[in-house]
């Protein structure tokens, strides 16, 4: 396969696997974010390889299994160039779209990883998250069951998706770690509390989903009526109401830096993220969702932006100014558990 990488390459963890320095959410292409087009959603995966993006991330609730089925042909054409990664752990209900449960149970997750295998088309999956945790379930014992998929092959390397400091230090000890999946981005950084702390510690990769905030840092929005209905934003606290003007009000420092380095919004929102590299000291890959080929080469050429102490510092103060938490029940996000 020919490709013109453009992105630096990052290992996740101490063993994990080496992947493109920005990776591609691919959530988007199923549901949540209004309607999609089948055949741009796959030039857009294959522009990402050739780009240099390498780390593909799904789930088995997106789509309720459709996002892994869609993925399948792309990934068997290039099982070799690409990193896989997918989640389980929330349960939904097919007579009820909103509904989320949770499952971390030892035999839940078997029954869950051949499910992905089936759907993905693969023999082994090479980074197998825990989506969210069950508090029901010790996450040692999670851990301990991820362990055994590792030694049968079926897994290649273990991630965990909005632990707490404590949590990821606990499921380190049963067995290596090699990323943490949270929300982070200008708007978002609950996690640089305790979760990023103990990831450096015991070199554990970071990987930031909704980087720009879910498409707010973009400048896009004002209001959620320039969301489509069945855009889930609409129900996300950030989107609604009153706090959607006032968070849009805070954009405008960044909008300078983008104008000053001659670049969209949206690169220097991304740009920040991948400073937090060099900042707290520990492997970052960011991996911003979209469907659309060029938005994703305006997502990669972001990686490769660097922003000055200067520009670091003025957007310093935007978080803790957001209106509205990240969801409307933070009780199954790490900060929710702090």
């Amino acid at each position: 396969m020919s490709t013109t990488a453009t992105l630096p390459t990052i290992t996740l963890g101490t063993d994990g696997p080496l992947v493109g320095a920005q990776g591609l959410g691919c959530m988007g292409i199923s549901e949540f974010y209004g309607d999609t087009d089948a055949a741009e959603s796959r030039a857009t995966l294959d522009r990402a390889l050739e780009l240099g993006v390498t780390l593909f991330d799904t789930a088995d609730i997106y789509g309720s299994g459709h996002n892994e089925e869609f993925l399948a042909d792309f990934v068997r054409a290039n099982r070799a160039d690409l990193v896989i990664a997918t989640k389980f752990g929330i349960v939904r209900k097919a007579d009820d779209p909103s509904y989320r449960g949770f499952d971390n149970s030892p035999g839940y997750i078997r029954t869950a990883v051949e499910a992905s295998l089936r759907r993905l088309g693969v023999d082994t999956i090479d980074l197998y998250y825990v989506h969210r945790r069950d508090p029901r379930v010790p996450i040692e014992e999670t851990v301990a069951t991820l362990a055994e998929l590792v030694a049968a092959g079926k897994v290649k390397a273990l991630g965990l998706s909005e632990v707490t400091g404590d949590e990821l230090r606990a499921a380190h000890a049963v067995h290596p770690i090699a990323a943490v999946q949270s929300e982070w981005s200008l708007f978002s950084r609950d996690v640089e509390r305790t979760a990023v702390p103990a990831a450096v510690e015991l070199g554990v990769a970071f990987v930031p989903y909704s980087p720009l905030g879910r498409g707010f840092l973009t400048g896009s929005f004002r209001s959620a009526k320039d969301l489509g209905d069945n855009d889930f934003r609409r129900s996300q606290p950030r989107f609604t109401g009153d706090n959607a003007e006032r968070n849009a009000e805070l954009l405008a420092p960044l909008a300078e830096i983008a104008t000053a380095h001659g670049i969209t919004q949206a690169q220097a929102a991304l740009a920040w993220v991948h400073a937090r590299a060099e900042v707290h000291g520990l492997p970052v890959v960011p991996i911003p969702g979209t469907r659309k080929r060029a938005r994703l080469a305006e997502n990669v050429a972001a990686a490769t932006v660097r922003l000055t102490a200067g520009e670091l510092a003025t957007l310093e103060p935007i978080a803790a100014q957001v209106a509205g938490e990240r969801y409307a029940d933070m009780s199954f996000t790490s900060a929710g558990r702090e």
